[in-house]
């Protein structure tokens, strides 16, 4: 049937009642799936669905926390946190928008949308992480208390400081880019081996409507002069998130830079922030992430102090303005293939990559793409999983997709026709044929 979630044998973590109760989530939402689509069951039926759905889930979740706590899983704290994230901001926030809507079609399939695709990600990455099937990604972070006081702190400043109403999207930011974005980085130390950094990322368009307002700005860019009073209100920001947090009284400003996206994005593809939180300030996307980046390979960004200022931030504009190219999301979990579609397209294209398709559908939410080259061969959620995800929702279901493939077999063609896909390229062809299929078929686009 159509949209319906299939259990596979690889969603199974070897813990018998874990299982056993996933599959019955499974079975939850697929008859909800079911029921959208037969206007006699009713507005009622769906509300009984989806509070059966919430139930079931609060219960699943506490169960499997105290057989995690019973084994002592090192890795509990973390997996209760994503838990509280999901049940104490996602699910709400959903069911917000069922009831301002009435259960409207629209805000059931977001919700199912939503549950599905957190479902299968949790299941397959952190749950599959309790019996040692893959490793957390969610590792070395801040200790909680310090991440819950820094969250509120974040969230709090943003309303004082910009009279926004932010509503947390994730506390487990993983760097996937989220429209016209400024990425400001601030390297602090206590002078001797303590090294940190601060990363805030933008969205252009939040600048302009809170500083651009408030300094009268009349462009729809932001210029030399507003982004030099935007980096001396973020180290205000940082300073003032610091003053909640006493581990940080004897660390100082050492250097500061604009990062590209690219930059930026490499920090998450090496290394997991100690905290990163993603949030709607209802005027723009507006990221905070920590880093320890005695951890981390250093790199990035030229050091601006007051020498060079002007000079840079108009540089580093300058480049962001004439990033008017289409963009293409390359998801494939080998490392090489990224690195090498991002140096075959890169000058013409801009570049998005993802290396799972669980990333790629976080990157598709955060910055549509023009065009997807979809791995088919991936091993956890492969291609034709994440283009059933991607033409299940009627926001992304005309966005084009190509497989990359290491080879067309005719079974294969048969299973994803219904999704269609524009086709598929073989990784196998030399790079220049490569290039040539895709500057052909975005020409055909334009």
């Amino acid at each position: 049937m159509e949209n319906q979630l299939i259990w596979q044998e690889r969603y199974n973590i070897g813990v018998d009642f874990i299982d056993q109760e996933h599959k019955k989530l499974f079975s939850i939402l697929n008859r909800l799936l079911t029921y959208r689509k037969k206007e006699e069951k009713g507005q009622w039926v769906c509300q009984e669905g989806i509070k059966y759905f919430k139930d079931h889930a609060m219960r699943h979740f506490a169960e499997e926390e105290a057989y995690m706590a019973s084994i002592s899983y090192t890795g509990y704290n973390t997996h209760r946190r994503l838990h509280d994230n999901f049940r104490r901001e996602t699910l709400p926030a959903l069911e917000k928008e069922l009831e301002q809507t009435d259960y409207c079609e629209d805000a059931v399939n977001h919700f199912l949308g939503v549950c599905s695709g957190w479902l299968i990600g949790h299941t397959l990455t952190e749950d599959r992480a309790i019996t040692g099937k893959v490793i957390s990604k969610w590792v070395g972070l801040m200790p909680e208390e310090q991440q819950t006081a820094m969250r509120k702190t974040v969230v709090s400043l943003l309303s004082d400081m910009f009279q926004l109403q932010p509503q947390v999207i994730s506390d487990c930011y993983g760097g996937e880019k989220f429209g016209k974005g400024i990425y400001y980085r601030l390297i602090y130390s206590d002078g001797k081996e303590g090294r940190w950094e601060v990363v805030l990322a933008f969205e252009e368009k939040m600048i302009l409507s809170t500083l651009g307002s408030m300094m009268d700005a009349k462009s729809d860019t932001v210029s030399v002069f507003l982004m030099n009073a935007a980096r001396y209100t973020a180290r205000q920001f940082v300073d003032r998130v610091k003053g909640y947090m006493p581990s940080f009284d004897s660390y100082e400003v050492k250097e500061e830079n604009l990062l590209t996206y690219e930059q930026f994005q490499k920090k998450f593809e090496d290394h997991n922030p100690q905290f990163s939180l993603l949030l709607d300030t209802g005027a723009g996307y507006f990221a905070f992430c920590v880093m320890a980046p005695q951890l981390h390979q250093n790199g990035g960004g030229i050091p601006i102090n007051a020498e060079n200022a002007m000079d840079e931030v108009g540089k580093y504009l300058s480049s962001n303005k004439g990033n008017a190219r289409k963009k293409i999301l390359v998801v494939d979990d080998a490392a090489l293939v990224r690195q090498v579609m991002k140096e075959l397209l890169g000058k013409d294209y801009e570049i998005a990559l993802a290396k799972s398709g669980l990333s790629a559908i976080r990157s598709i939410i955060l910055d549509r793409p023009d065009l997807i080259l979809l791995d088919y061969e991936m091993p956890v959620c492969d291609g034709r999983q994440v283009l059933e995800m991607i033409r299940s929702e009627e926001e992304f279901a005309s966005i084009p997709v190509i497989f990359l493939t290491s080879s067309v077999e005719r079974e294969r063609v048969k299973k994803v026709m219904a999704l269609k896909p524009e086709g598929y390229l073989l990784k196998t062809l030399p790079p220049v044929e490569i290039k040539k299929n895709i500057d052909e078929y975005m020409k055909k686009r334009m």
